[in-house]
C-alpha cells in the first residue's frame, strides 16, 4: 500500500504515518485489519506485529502480509520486554479498554515512543447532540449507545490530565477533522485527538555532601 492509497483509505492513519520513523520497529495494538502495518511495511520499510483478538481481523491484517498475535490488547503486551519497538500504535482503541492506565503506563514500557488516538467528546456535533438529549453519533462515534463497543468517553484536554498523571511526557498532540489538523479550538472542532507520548525521565537532583 502507498501513502496515495492510505490517504483515500483512511486519511487520519496518513496524518499519523508522518510521525513514525523509516525501518521503525512498530507494533500496533488492536492493528484492526492491517491498513497501517501494511503502509508502514511497504512505503516506510518498518518491521513489526499487530495485536488483534477478532479472527475476521486476523485473517485481513495476514492477508495484507502482517504478522499478528492474536491476543486480549490488554495482556499481549506482557510478552514483550522494555523498549522492545521505537514505536507503539494505539488507534482508535484506548476508548474500547477497561484499564486505560495500565494499558497507557504498559505502551510507553515497551515502546521508545507511543501514538495513541481516539475519538474526542468534546467535538462540537457532540456537543449538540448531547445538549438535544441525544448520545452522539458520528463517523468518530460510529454506533449506537447499545451495541457501541466504546467503554470510556475522553476529550483532548481530559486525555492531557491523564497522560500527566499516569507520569507520561507528551511530545506533541493534534485534533484532527476528516483527517486534516485542525489548530484553531481543536477540542471544539476536532474529531480525533492524537498524542504522541514517552515514559517521563525522571531526574535526580543529586546533592553534594559539605566537607
Amino acid at each position: 500500500m502507498n501513502f496515495t492509497q492510505l490517504s483515500t483509505a483512511r486519511p487520519d492513519l496518513a496524518f499519523i504515518a508522518h510521525w513514525v520513523p523509516n525501518n521503525a520497529h512498530v507494533l500496533d495494538v488492536g492493528c484492526g485489519d492491517g491498513v497501517m502495518m501494511d503502509y508502514l511495511q511497504s512505503d516506510k520499510q518498518c518491521s513489526g506485529y499487530g495485536i488483534e483478538i477478532a479472527d475476521d481481523k486476523v485473517l485481513d491484517s495476514t492477508k495484507r502480509g502482517v504478522q499478528v498475535i492474536q491476543q486480549d490488547m490488554e495482556n499481549g503486551l506482557s510478552l514483550f520486554g522494555d523498549n522492545t519497538f521505537d514505536t507503539v500504535l494505539c488507534l482508535s482503541s484506548l476508548q474500547m479498554m477497561k484499564h486505560v492506565e495500565a494499558l497507557l503506563r504498559d505502551i510507553v514500557r515497551v515502546g521508545k515512543e507511543a501514538i495513541v488516538s481516539f475519538p474526542n467528546f468534546a467535538y462540537w456535533p457532540h456537543r449538540v447532540s448531547l445538549l438535544k438529549g441525544r448520545m452522539p453519533v458520528s463517523e468518530s462515534l460510529p454506533y449506537e449507545w447499545y451495541d457501541t463497543p466504546n467503554l470510556r468517553c475522553a476529550t483532548i484536554n481530559d486525555f492531557r490530565d491523564l497522560a500527566v498523571e499516569c507520569g507520561l511526557e507528551v511530545i506533541e498532540y493534534v485534533a484532527l477533522a476528516e483527517g486534516r489538523r485542525v489548530s484553531f479550538l481543536p477540542n471544539l472542532r476536532g474529531d480525533l485527538a492524537v498524542f504522541r507520548l514517552r515514559k517521563k525521565v525522571a531526574t535526580a537532583v543529586a546533592s553534594k555532601a559539605a566537607h
